[in-house]
C-alpha cells in the first residue's frame, strides 16, 4: 500500500492511498490531480473519504464519482453532494479491503470527521489518520463552525492515537505553524529540530506530511495547551490568571495564532 500527497490548489493535498491497481483518495478538492495520478498509475479509484464540507475538501467529488462510480463517504453532519455514504462516530468505512475508523472531531466544522486506519503488522504498515483541517502539523484549524471546547475535545481524541500515527492533514502549513509555535515554546528543543528538519525539506520542494504523532506531540502548541511552558506564555500573552480554566487557555492559545503576523 502506497500512501501519496497530491498537490492542489495553492498549499491543500489531496491524500491517495494505492492497493495494487486500485485507489481511494482524500478530500479531493479538485478533480484533475486525481484523473493526472490515476492516469499515470494506471488506476482504478475504488473509493472517495471526505473529512469537512467546505469547497477545498469537496469541489472533485462530483466529477470523480461520475467518471469512475467510486463510493464516497462523508460526516453524517454535514452537506455533501449525494449520493454518499454518511458516517459518524463509531461508524467505519471499508474499501480496498481496508477498514477506516470513524472519529468526530468538531471544531473547524461542526460535522469534521476523521478517518483513522489502524496498523497492519503483517505489512509492516503504520497507523493513518486522515484529519483534514483539525489537526496540521505544528497546529490546528480556525474554529469557524464549533467552539474551543469541541476543538480542543477533537484534538485530544487525535493526540489520543499511537505514536507512530502518520499524520495526514490538509493542507502544507507547516513552516507557518512552526513559527508560531517557536514563538509560544522557544526553548524546545525538538520544535528546533522539527524546524530544520521542516525549513530542508520545502527547500527540496517536498511535502513535510505525513507527520507523525509522537513528534506532534512533542512540539505542536494545540496538543501542548496543558503543559507548563505553554500555559505559562499564554498566560502572559493574554493576561490570563493562574486559575484560568484550561478551554480558556486553549481558547487564548487560538486567538494569539489567529492574530499573529
Amino acid at each position: 500500500m502506497t500512501l501519496v500527497p497530491l498537490p492542489a490548489f495553492a498549499d491543500n493535498y489531496i491524500w491517495m492511498l494505492q492497493n495494487g491497481s486500485h485507489a481511494i483518495v482524500v478530500d479531493p478538492g479538485d478533480a484533475q490531480p486525481v484523473f493526472d495520478a490515476l492516469a499515470r498509475a494506471h488506476l482504478q479509484l475504488a473509493a472517495i473519504l471526505v473529512t469537512h464540507h467546505h469547497a477545498d475538501h469537496t469541489g472533485g467529488v462530483v466529477a470523480l464519482r461520475e467518471a469512475t462510480g467510486a463510493q464516497v463517504f462523508g460526516p453524517a453532519g454535514e452537506s455533501i453532494a449525494e449520493p454518499y455514504t454518511p458516517l459518524a462516530r463509531g461508524d467505519h468505512a471499508e474499501a480496498l479491503g481496508l477498514r477506516f475508523e470513524v472519529f468526530d472531531i468538531p471544531g473547524h466544522t461542526a460535522g469534521h470527521i476523521a478517518f483513522f486506519l489502524p496498523a497492519d503488522a503483517r505489512h509492516g504498515q503504520a497507523p493513518i489518520v486522515f484529519c483534514g483541517d483539525t489537526l496540521f502539523s505544528g497546529g490546528c484549524g480556525r474554529i469557524f463552525e464549533g467552539t474551543p471546547a469541541q476543538m480542543l475535545a477533537s484534538l485530544d481524541t487525535l493526540a489520543a492515537l499511537p505514536d507512530d500515527t502518520r499524520v495526514c492533514c490538509g493542507h502544507e502549513y507547516t513552516l507557518a505553524n512552526l513559527r508560531f509555535a517557536r514563538a509560544v515554546e522557544p526553548g524546545n528543543a525538538d520544535l528546533t529540530h522539527y524546524t530544520a528538519h521542516c525549513e530542508s525539506l520545502r527547500a527540496h520542494g517536498t511535502p513535510t506530511l505525513p507527520s507523525q504523532l509522537g513528534t506532534e506531540r512533542r512540539i505542536n502548541p494545540f496538543l501542548r495547551s496543558r503543559e507548563a511552558t505553554v500555559l505559562q506564555a499564554v498566560r502572559a500573552q493574554a493576561h490570563l490568571g493562574a486559575d484560568a480554566a484550561e478551554v480558556e487557555v486553549f481558547a487564548a492559545l487560538r486567538q494569539w495564532k489567529n492574530d499573529f503576523r
